[in-house]
């Protein structure tokens, strides 16, 4: 794990949600290098399921060597908010850094790491200068930059597979490796551009030097091969188009109709999961919901597919939508007639690999309120 540096000591940090999970790991980290705490959250009472709150937290802190001042904050009450910051700057002077606790929802904790490796990675963004700001920080890059090799040390069970990040397309490791690759691609193109300069240049001089192929033209003599247009008596191979009478496949029409199948995926559990959802619809629906959903369903009754909640009454149908989809989810149809039918819940199915969004995230959570409607209907 990132060692502490004693950097932070006297500096004051802001953190909301640090009575618990992650705002208190990320409190605890700087609380080690003697820094001020405001504990801003809103637990005061012992919570029969959650434990910690304000002051057990502000103990802790005081025990890892910090300062702590507790203040009931509710994030979204704007008046708590202002007051805290104004305690805090009563007592310590200022402030020099705010967190946010950001975590969302609970995972398959197997899968998933520590709250240390947070506030590892905040400590990383706490002690460098102000200049840093306006980054967009991951985790485990900022903390590879710090040195840090062996990340079995963060996970709550080592050596187990991690989920992918709901908010990141691609597992750091990938984006490392494309970056490596990519930064090495130009050497290997100025070496096969150099090369192909030389070769160039190299027989550039020995045509220059060969004039004298130009003295035998006797080669024209082979125009004889213009000669043989006898081959030409043979448009008895002409005659043969006979073989063309074979168009008699078209006489098998299976051809057009395979062509007009586009209307196959109509007929399955996908149609009847579109004809359900739009039979679900409304001008109330669209106007919650104001996007336009696009469906890349992959295996038997799949294709491209549109939900457009934007249009008046809202819209579904085969095909790609008239405006520009919002949203572009990508998954197998079996999992999407689970996930719209209640079986498979959309958070699960793309923190597992089952379902890719591109887009906007937000309007993509809208939709799964209109599911939970119709699941009882599916």
């Amino acid at each position: 794990m990132l060692p502490n540096t004693g950097k932070l000591a006297g500096c004051t940090v802001f953190i909301t949600g640090a009575s618990r999970g992650i705002g208190k790991a990320i409190a605890l980290k700087a609380a080690k290098d003697g820094a001020n705490i405001v504990i801003a959250a809103k637990t005061t009472q012992k919570h029969p399921k959650l434990l910690g709150t304000i002051y057990t937290a502000a103990e802790e802190i005081e025990a890892a060597g910090g300062t702590a001042l507790p203040c009931v904050v509710d994030v979204r009450d704007e008046q708590q908010i202002n007051s805290a910051v104004e305690k805090a700057v009563e007592k310590f002077g200022a402030i020099h850094t705010a967190a946010m606790d950001m975590l969302g929802g609970s995972g398959v904790e197997n899968q998933c790491r520590k709250v240390d490796i947070i506030a590892d990675a905040a400590y990383s963004i706490f002690k460098r200068p102000k200049s840093f700001t306006g980054n967009f920080i991951i985790d485990e890059n900022i903390l590879k930059e710090e040195g840090i090799k062996n990340f079995d040390v963060y996970a709550i069970t080592p050596g187990h597979p991690l989920l992918p990040d709901f908010f990141l397309d691609e597992h750091p490791d990938a984006v490392m490796e494309e970056k490596e690759s990519n930064d090495s691609v130009p050497e290997v193109k100025e070496e096969k551009l150099q090369l192909q300069e030389e070769s160039q240049l190299q027989k550039q001089p020995q045509m220059q030097e060969q004039p004298q192929l130009q003295e035998q033209p006797q080669l024209q003599e082979q125009p004889q091969l213009q000669e043989k247009p006898q081959l030409q008596e043979q448009p008895q191979q002409r005659e043969q188009p006979q073989l063309q009478q074979q168009p008699r496949p078209r006489q098998q029409p299976q051809p057009f109709v395979q062509s007009m199948l586009p209307q196959k995926p109509h007929f399955g559990a996908v149609e009847e999961t579109f004809r359900i959802v739009k039979d679900s619809l409304s001008d109330e629906v669209v106007r919650a919901t104001q996007a336009v959903y696009q469906f890349e369903l992959s295996g038997e009754d799949g294709g491209t597919w549109f939900l457009d909640l934007k249009s008046k009454g809202g819209k579904v149908g085969h095909g790609e939508p008239s405006d520009r989809a919002d949203v572009v989810m990508s998954m197998a149809t079996d999992d999407f007639v689970k996930m719209f039918s209640g079986k498979l819940k959309p958070t699960m199915a793309f923190m597992s690999g089952k379902l890719k969004i591109k887009g906007n995230i937000a309007l993509a959570i809208k939709l799964e309120k209109l599911m939970t409607q119709m699941n009882s209907r599916l």
